[in-house]
């Protein structure tokens, strides 16, 4: 199960962002620290605190593809999108709504779960590969790219898209450019979570 803030005036979820919360069969969860650059952390849940949420997020509703909220167009609304293998459930404004779907939400909360129920301590997460994602630009501090050209990738979470080793790819800032081929560009950042292998996978 997976969910995301989207929309909000700050423009949260925007393309090739980190999702907020993913939880893997294997028990494993990734968590996104508040922030503009998150930090993230990887939890470990024992098989049987991973059925209670999965048991619990069904007797919640969230097992079928359904929208909570307003269907119309708020400007500026926040919305968390919630996935649950095939079934999406969009909660709009969900600090207004007092139903299952949003109440469920604080049980992802990692900062309530019982040490019990964890399989191992929380530790920081490490790709092994991250999106370097680059769009054409100008202006701020010029450096030059150390890795592969930015250019040759693919478009991917409106970008250029390459990919590259994690300790590999230098830190970078919105303020700092890179120089690539003979050309300037804006960087972002994107880890890949476990089961993504490509660019793709993170639109």
């Amino acid at each position: 199960m997976r969910w995301r803030k989207t929309g909000g005036i700050a423009g949260f979820g925007g393309p090739g962002s980190v999702p907020d919360f993913s939880l893997y069969s294997t028990g494993r969860a990734i968590v996104a620290a508040d922030g503009p650059q998150a930090a993230l952390t990887e939890y470990r849940l024992k098989p049987e605190a991973l059925q209670r949420l999965q048991d619990e997020a069904r007797k919640a509703g969230l097992g079928r593809t359904h929208m909570v909220g307003s269907d119309q167009q708020i400007m500026d609304a926040i919305t968390i999108v919630f996935t649950m293998g095939d079934a999406t459930t969009r909660i709009v404004q969900p600090e207004s709504q007092g139903g299952p779907e949003a109440a469920f939400l604080k049980r992802l909360d990692p900062n309530g779960w019982a040490p019990s129920d964890q399989a191992a301590p929380p530790r920081p997460y490490e790709p092994s590969k991250t999106a370097v994602l680059a769009g054409e630009t100008s202006g701020g501090t010029v450096k030059k790219w150390p890795l592969g050209p930015l250019g040759e990738g693919e478009q991917a979470a409106g970008a250029i898209c390459t990919l590259a080793p994690a300790e590999k790819v230098p830190a970078t800032k919105p303020d700092v450019t890179w120089r690539s081929e003979g050309k300037t560009y804006s960087v972002r950042l994107r880890p890949l979570l476990p089961a993504e292998s490509t660019c793709k996978d993170i639109t």
